[in-house]
């Protein structure tokens, strides 16, 4: 991971020079400028833009328009984090008993399959936690391993189809996720993507802190994170397009010239027809597709889901 090299270009953010460690990003700080000027959301998305690199350059074409996919449930079946954590439980990186503390919440997003916006950032901020301490490239290593063993096979086939519709028409392709940004770029280089922008974990000395940059890149923090990205990469917004299941990813949806949704819940799926946006639907059944994951993954699929239940655990032992 490169050194942000001043991409930052607010006073409200500085850049930790004493990392030093031209393998991993630098460590971003919250500057002392312009206190209060900022909002989390517009922090996270600068981040994001600020250390999203570009995977594969795309052909000339089309240079200033791009697709900006949301990844969980849109991109794939279910939350990419929980695959991870899965992934990660299942190399006894934590214990059965800390899986299970984020059981009912779990559950209930599962069945509801709605998005709660609270519980959805207090299980991603503890989420991202887990990985305090541990290095970042150790954890990039075990997301290429996650990846082919329990996400490779849950992408959305008809997504899959419309992101080549785009690299073929010449056009970028970013994935945008609350999702930590290394396993991100990981999706987007398996899938032959342009790039991702996702949440920015803070690391000093490629060793990750627990900490994030700025916040989770949820809901507003997408929107800011486009608009940074699109100023850096020349994209005119206009002719740019979005693809999101949930009502939550409305900013990222507005922001651009052709907003269309992916599986949607029904706040999405009502405004997208107030709006004549286009509605893709691969799910195979109304109900099963409300549930993230499928019940046949049993126990053990259940168990991982917990997984963000653990960062609760390591900030509480490490306090």
């Amino acid at each position: 991971m490169r050194q942000l090299q001043g991409r930052l270009t607010s006073p409200a953010w500085s850049r930790d020079d004493q990392a030093g460690d031209s393998g991993a990003r630098a460590r971003l700080t919250l500057g002392r400028g312009w206190p209060g000027r900022k909002s989390q959301a517009a922090l996270a998305g600068e981040a994001s833009a600020a250390v999203a690199e570009v995977e594969y350059p795309p052909p000339a074409q089309d240079p200033t328009a791009a697709a900006f996919f949301d990844v969980d449930n849109t991109l794939m079946r279910g939350a990419s984090i929980y695959h991870f954590a899965r992934g990660l439980a299942a190399r006894k990186m934590f214990s059965p008993r800390d899986l299970m503390r984020l059981t009912w919440g779990q559950l209930s997003f599962r069945v509801r399959g709605t998005e709660n916006t609270d519980h959805i950032d207090a299980v991603r901020q503890s989420a991202l936690a887990f990985v305090a301490g541990h290095r970042v490239a150790d954890i990039v290593a075990l997301g290429e391993e996650i990846y082919d063993d329990t996400m490779a096979d849950r992408i959305w086939a008809g997504s899959r189809e419309l992101t080549r519709r785009h690299l073929a028409a010449g056009q970028r392709v970013w994935l945008v996720t609350a999702t930590p940004v290394e396993l991100a770029n990981i999706l987007a280089r398996r899938l032959g993507l342009t790039g991702a922008l996702g949440t920015v974990a803070e690391n000093v000395q490629g060793v990750y802190t627990g900490r994030l940059v700025g916040g989770l890149l949820h809901g507003e923090a997408k929107a800011a994170a486009i608009r940074a990205l699109a100023v850096r990469e020349g994209l005119d917004l206009t002719r740019c397009t979005a693809y999101s299941d949930s009502a939550n990813d409305l900013p990222m949806l507005q922001l651009v010239g052709h907003p269309n949704v992916v599986n949607p819940d029904a706040d999405l799926l009502a405004e997208a027809r107030r709006n004549g946006w286009p509605v893709h639907d691969f799910r195979s059944g109304r109900r099963v597709a409300m549930i993230a994951l499928p019940v046949a993954a049993g126990a053990g699929a259940i168990a991982g889901g917990m997984a963000a239940g653990f960062a609760l655990h390591r900030r509480r032992a490490g306090a």
